[in-house]
C-alpha cells in the first residue's frame, strides 16, 4: 500500500522537519552510498529511465509494496510521484505486512540517477501524539468492537450514537469498520450522528491489539454535494442535458441547426376564462399537476421539453444528436398519451380542462440566449407551423400537417380534416390524429 505525504514533521521525529533525506546530513548520505548493504534502513536507486538498479537488503518490504524487483522499471505513476515530492524533500509512504515506511527521493543530478532513502515509521504512525488535543474525532476499539477510547472531538459521535467507553459499537457500524480493516480497504465509513455527518477511517494497529478510528466531519461536504445535485436538477429543468454539459465546459455560444425534428405544442382551451374563475394557488396547483404528468411522459418517450409558456407546453423530438428516425412516431404517441392523461387528472377533469395539440416536423435552429436568466429556445418555420396546428385546431383534437401524416403512415389512425387557412401559407390540408394502429416501441428511462 502506498500513500503520498507532504513535507511536514519527518517520520521518526515529533519535533519538526529535517534537512536532507530522512534527516541525514550530506556527509552521512555519502557514507551510506559507500556502504549501503550494511545500512539497517532501506536504500534504493533508480536510473534516468526509471529502472531500479539497486536495493539493499533492508529494502525488501518496500520492494514488495511497490511490486517490483531490481532490474525492473518503476511504475510511471510512482516515478511521477517521486518527481513531484523531490523538490520539497517530501516523502511517500509504503505499507507492507503491517509495517509503514517513509521513502525520500534524492536526485543525484551529476550521476543521472535518484537515490531513495527509507525509514520505518510504524511506531510513529501507530501512536498518535496528544489525541485529546486533536481537533478531529479519534476513537479506539478492540477487535470485538468494544470502544476503549474517544477524544473530546468525538463527543458528537459518542452522543449521537449513544456510545459509552467500555461498551460495544452498534453492530452495523462495527461490522462495516472491521470489514474495511480485514480487506485492507482504505475507504471510509460514513455515518450520521447528532445532526452531523462523519467519515470514519479504521486503521489496524496489530502491534497493540486495537484499531484506531479517525473521523472527519463531512457535514459541509455532504451539503455541498446536495446543493450540487439540486443545481444540476434545476439546470436540467431548463436545458437539455447535452446543452447543459456544453455550458459547463465553457462553450460561449450554443447555436445548432437540426435538419429534421418533430415539434408538439399543447395549449389549454379558453385558459384565460378558466383562470379568471380560480384563485392563484388553485390555478398554479392545477397547472403543476398537469405539467408534472406531461414531464413524466416526455421522459418516457425520450423526448425533450423545450419550455412552458403560461398554459402552453412545447416538446421536441430528434435533437438528441444521435441518428433517430422514429421521433415523429414517438411525438405522436406522446400526444395521444397527453390527451388521455388530462382526462385522468381529477383537478383538470373537475374544471373541464381540454387541450388543443398541434404537430409538425422539419428543420429548426436551436440555441441558448441570455447570460443570466438564459433560456434554450427553438426557431424556424417548423416552429411556427407546429404552433399554427395547435392554435387552429379543435378542442380535444390533435392536428397534424401533411408531412407528419405521411411519416406516421399505417402505424396510426388519422382522419382528414380538410384544408384550413394558415396565415402566411394559405389553404393547407390537415389531419386529426385519433389513435394507434400498432404499438409504438419506447425505451423507458430509469
Amino acid at each position: 500500500m502506498i500513500a503520498g505525504m507532504p513535507r511536514g514533521t519527518a517520520p521518526g521525529s515529533a519535533d519538526g522537519p529535517h534537512d536532507g533525506a530522512a534527516g541525514l546530513t550530506g556527509e552521512q548520505i555519502s557514507a551510506i552510498n559507500r556502504f549501503p548493504d550494511a545500512n539497517p534502513n532501506p536504500v534504493m536507486r533508480y536510473d534516468a529511465g526509471g529502472h531500479l538498479i539497486y536495493a539493499n537488503p533492508a529494502s525488501a518490504a518496500i520492494l514488495h509494496a511497490m511490486g517490483i524487483t531490481v532490474g525492473e522499471r518503476l511504475p510511471t505513476e510512482l516515478i511521477e510521484r517521486f518527481e513531484a515530492v523531490a523538490p520539497t524533500r517530501g516523502f511517500i509512504e509504503f505499507t507492507w505486512q503491517s509495517r509503514t515506511y517513509a521513502v525520500w527521493p534524492i536526485p543525484i543530478v551529476d550521476l543521472d540517477f535518484t537515490n531513495l532513502y527509507g525509514t520505518d515509521v510504524t511506531a510513529e504512525r501507530a501512536i498518535v501524539k496528544f489525541p485529546d488535543q486533536n481537533p478531529n474525532p479519534v476513537m479506539r476499539i478492540r477487535w470485538d468492537g468494544t470502544l476503549v477510547y474517544a477524544n473530546p472531538a468525538s463527543a458528537g459521535i459518542v452522543a449521537g450514537l449513544d456510545l459509552v467507553i467500555g461498551g460495544p459499537l452498534p453492530s452495523g457500524l462495527r461490522e462495516a469498520l472491521l470489514e474495511r480493516v480485514r480487506a485492507a480497504d482504505r475507504a471510509t465509513v460514513e455515518i450520521d450522528a447528532a445532526d452531523r455527518s462523519y467519515a470514519l477511517l479504521p486503521v489496524d494497529l496489530p502491534e497493540f491489539g486495537f484499531i484506531n478510528i479517525y473521523g472527519t466531519d463531512i457535514t459541509a461536504v455532504k451539503e455541498r454535494e446536495r446543493l450540487a445535485r439540486e443545481n444540476e436538477r434545476l439546470l436540467l429543468n431548463i436545458l437539455p442535458e447535452p446543452v447543459a454539459n456544453r455550458l459547463r465546459l465553457g462553450e460561449p455560444l450554443i447555436a445548432d441547426r437540426f435538419d429534421d425534428v418533430t415539434l408538439l405544442f399543447a395549449d389549454i382551451v379558453e385558459f384565460t376564462r378558466l383562470s379568471s374563475t380560480m384563485s392563484a394557488p388553485e390555478l398554479v396547483a392545477i397547472l403543476n399537476d398537469i405539467f408534472s404528468v406531461f414531464d413524466l411522459l416526455v421522459d418516457r418517450y425520450e423526448l425533450e421539453k423545450v419550455k412552458t409558456i403560461g398554459d402552453a407546453y412545447m416538446v421536441v423530438g430528434g435533437m438528441s444528436g444521435e441518428a433517430d428516425d422514429g421521433h415523429t412516431a414517438r411525438v405522436a404517441a406522446l400526444a395521444l398519451d397527453l390527451a388521455d392523461a388530462v382526462d385522468r387528472i381529477d383537478a383538470a377533469r373537475r374544471v373541464g380542462i381540454r387541450f388543443r395539440i398541434g404537430i409538425h416536423c422539419g428543420p429548426v435552429v436551436a440555441g441558448v440566449i441570455g447570460t443570466r436568466k438564459f433560456i434554450y429556445d427553438i426557431w424556424g418555420d417548423t416552429v411556427n407551423m407546429a404552433s399554427r396546428m395547435e392554435s387552429l385546431g379543435l378542442p380535444g383534437q390533435i392536428q397534424v400537417t401533411y408531412a407528419v401524416m405521411e411519416r406516421l403512415g399505417a402505424a396510426f389512425r388519422l382522419e382528414p380534416r380538410g384544408p384550413i387557412d394558415v396565415k402566411g401559407k394559405g389553404p393547407m390540408p390537415t389531419w386529426f390524429l385519433v389513435g394507434l394502429a400498432t404499438p409504438v416501441s419506447v425505451s423507458t428511462r430509469p
